[in-house]
This record gives structure tokens, sequence and C-alpha cells, in this order.
């Protein structure tokens, strides 16, 4: 079946797609497009939710949203150990499915003086499964692409998510005053089943790329084999790492500092719209507009980003950016600049740092970018959430406000900013050691591509 992108056409000179990459790339769109809408079908909703509850009640419900990940990494740890990708990945999404169809059910039968209650179970409960869905998927990328293709091509493919984010924002923002809650939900139900389609449908091309040059050098045996090893892998790898150390330390960091302006933004939308519909809809415009800014920036500027000044300073330009962000809101700590702040941070985030983040574990071994992957894109995330939120509580309750919460939040964005600049070039270490199959040699974790290269 020919490739529907061509190799010299305007779309493969914009993204430098190669040969036998187009189908992928397709599919991988398809299935992010499809995961990002559902969660921002939901996302909305969960905000609203949660200054229903009590913006004072937030950090509570941070607590329990790690304690949840905390019991959700080991079953998901058991599935990875016993069984190939193409059974983990179907079971997880349709698991968090059914709780959807549970939570629209709920919602349809329950008195409405339950609705305190179900919005706080289901602020936990989505603030878990955006992180699982979304770390299983770039995990899925990781394992099909190569290093090489992910610089070209996971700012391109990133962009997927945003146009799903976009649809899915759209489409609270215009039927939340209108459309029942339950019914917005059996959408995002829909949507995780595409998400599953188009996963099958990438991997089933995973042999392809493995035949283009600078492809992936791991073939389809490789990808489809079950994993094993041990359940509390993800735990145990991580700590003996630097190198998965620091990634930890660089989401933890971004995590601290996010929830700050996801706390900040919270008591605006609560003291400036009463009613629960416009809270809703200003929750979707936010994210409308973040989508919006991050989807021009994925197109035309990720991938030149990251050719012209590398991994290091790319993942240095958003802690740079967030110094400068807190700088302003310690000076001028007012709504206008609270929401522009989000709005081009988020951007950033998810237009450049994500990425980029994700091509940093295209240089771990195979059992490290699903288990530990996974502890560190949700148990630390939210370990970040956990500290950022009492943390915040703490500041407020001392009585420092916005300007307290900004110089805290500088410190620790220079620490990250140097943990950036450490990750890009150990990264690049990792890269070159590999390239050459020199991982032994320079004291890293030899994965079985290597051991491929050796074999050809």
């Amino acid at each position: 079946m020919p490739d529907p992108v061509p190799a010299r056409g305007s779309l493969a000179r914009l993204i430098d797609v190669q040969p036998g990459e187009g189908r992928a790339l397709a599919w991988a769109w398809a299935y992010i497009f499809s995961i990002l809408a559902a969660y921002y079908v939901l996302r909305p909703i969960r905000d609203q939710m949660g200054v229903a509850g009590g913006i004072e009640n937030l950090p509570w419900l941070f607590t329990a949203t790690l304690v949840g990940m905390l019991c959700l990494n080991l079953p998901f740890a058991y599935l990875v150990k016993r069984m190939p990708r193409a059974r983990f990945v179907p079971i997880t999404y349709r698991f968090f499915a059914a709780n959807i169809l549970a939570f629209a059910l709920t919602l349809y039968l329950a008195p409405q003086d339950w609705g305190i209650w179900i919005g706080r179970v289901f602020f936990v409960w989505l603030s878990i499964f955006n992180l699982f869905v979304v770390s299983i998927f770039w995990a899925t990328i990781v394992d099909v692409f190569s290093n090489e293709q992910g610089r070209r091509l996971f700012g391109f493919i990133a962009a997927g998510a945003t146009l799903g984010a976009i649809a899915g924002s759209a489409t609270t923002a215009i039927l939340a005053k209108n459309a029942p809650t339950w019914g917005l939900m059996l959408c995002a139900v829909v949507l995780l089943e595409i998400a599953v389609f188009c996963m099958r449908g990438l991997a089933a091309l995973s042999s392809r790329l493995y035949e283009v040059p600078g492809g992936t050098s791991s073939g389809t045996g490789e990808q489809d084999r079950t994993i094993g090893g041990s359940v509390l892998a993800g735990v145990t790898r991580t700590v003996a790492s630097p190198y998965l150390l620091n990634i930890s330390l660089f989401l933890l960091l971004f995590s601290v500092t996010s929830t700050f302006l996801y706390f900040e933004q919270a008591g605006i939308a609560k003291r400036s719209f009463p009613d629960r519909g416009a809270q809703t809809a200003f929750f979707a415009s936010v994210d409308l507009a973040v989508n919006i800014l991050t989807l021009g920036v994925q197109l035309f500027l990720t991938g030149r980003i990251v050719s012209r000044l590398g991994v290091a300073l790319t993942l240095a330009i958003l802690p740079a950016f967030s110094i400068m962000g807190f700088a302003a809101l310690a000076i001028w700590p007012t709504i206008s600049v609270i929401v522009a702040f989000q709005v081009l941070r988020r951007a950033g985030n998810f237009a450049i740092a994500r990425p980029v983040r994700e091509v940093l574990f295209t240089v771990v071994p195979r059992e490290d970018r699903y288990k530990a992957k996974s502890f560190i894109d949700t148990v630390v995330y939210r370990l970040g959430d956990q500290v950022g939120a009492w943390s915040f509580t703490g500041i407020e309750g001392l009585g420092f406000g916005s300007t307290g919460i900004a110089g805290t939040a500088i410190p620790l964005s220079a620490a990250w900013l140097l943990n950036s600049l450490w990750l890009g070039r150990a990264q690049e270490r990792r890269r070159t050691a590999q390239g050459s199959d020199g991982a032994e040699t320079a004291g890293l974790p030899l994965d079985r591509s290597a051991e491929t290269r050796r074999s050809a």
C-alpha cells in the first residue's frame, strides 16, 4: 500500500518525514488525537467539580491522587510483566473507559446532593487517568520510533495531541451549558476505543519502521515480546539510575511549579465566575487558547528548535521562561499576568518540553520505557503536585499570597534549568555510546537494540 505522505511533498519538507514513515505517523497522530480529545472533553468538568468542592480541599484531592497513582502502578506493572504490548495497552484503556461509563451512570442516577462527593472522586480519578493514558502512548511511541526519528517527528506527533485537545476543549466549551455532563462523558468512552484501534494500526507498522534508514533497531519480534522483569522494576531501576533520577527531578520541579499556577487559576475562576457552567466554559476557553498556541509552535518551530539548539538547550527553554514568568508575577500579581503566564507556559510545555522530554527515553532499555517511565510520569509527577499543593497552602497560610508563591518558584525554576542542561548532555552521551555500540564500555545499560545491531 503506498505511503500517504510523499517523500518530497510539502508535509515531508515541513517535518523531514522519510519514505516509509508516513503511515506510522498518521496512525500516531490519530492515536494521540483520540486520547487528548477524550481527556479535554473531561478536563473542564474536573476543574469545575474541583472548584465546586472548595479550593481549600484541593490539597487533599491531590493527596488522594498520589495514593491512587501508587495503588494503580503495581497492577499496571504486573500487566507489563505478563503480557505483550498488544494486550496490556487495550486492557488499560478499556479499564478507564469502563470507569467513565460508571461515572456517567452515577451522575445520571444519583440525587443532586451527591454532586460534591461525586465531583471529588471524579477529580482524583481524572488526575490519575490523564497521566496513565498519555504515558502509555509515549511509551509506545518511544518503543516504535528511534532516537533519530524522535528528534524529527515527536514535535509533529505532539501536534496531533494538540488538535485532539482543541477538539475536546471546543466540544465542552460549546456544549457545557446545555448538554448533560454524563453525555459528554460518553463521548470520551468512544474516543478511547478509537485510540485502541489506532494503537493496533501503529503496532502493525513496526516492521516497516525497522527498515527505514535511521529507524528503530528493535524489530517486530523484539517489540511484541513480553517484557517480563519485576513488578517493582519501575521504582528500583529509577532509583538505581542517575539518568532516570534526573528525569524524575525534571518532572518533579515542573509539577511543583505547575501546581502553584493551577491553584492561582482556580482561585481566579471561583472569584470571577459564580455560575458552574460559566466556570466550566472559562476553563475550556483557557485550554483552547493554550492548544491553539501550542499547535502553531509544534507545526512550524519544534523540530527546527531541536535541530538547531540540541536537546539540552531545548529542555532549558521552559525553566528559563518560568524564571521570567514568576518574576513578573512577583512584581505584578494580577489576573492578566497569571492567565497569560499560564497559557504561555503550558503551551511551551506541550509544544517543546514534552516531546523533547520523550526523546530522553529513546536511549534507555525497553523495560525502563514502560516500567520506569510509567512510574516517573505518574507517581513522581503526582508527588510534585502533592508538594506543590501543600506548599501553596502553607505559603498562603503565612499571608504571603501571589508574591510569596512566585518568590518560592523562582529558585525552584533555577534548579530545574541546571537539571535540564545536565539531562540533555547525558542523553547525547548515551545516544553517541549506543550509536557506536559502546554502551557497555561507557557504563550505560545496554538494551537489546545493540545486540540486534551486532547480529545484523
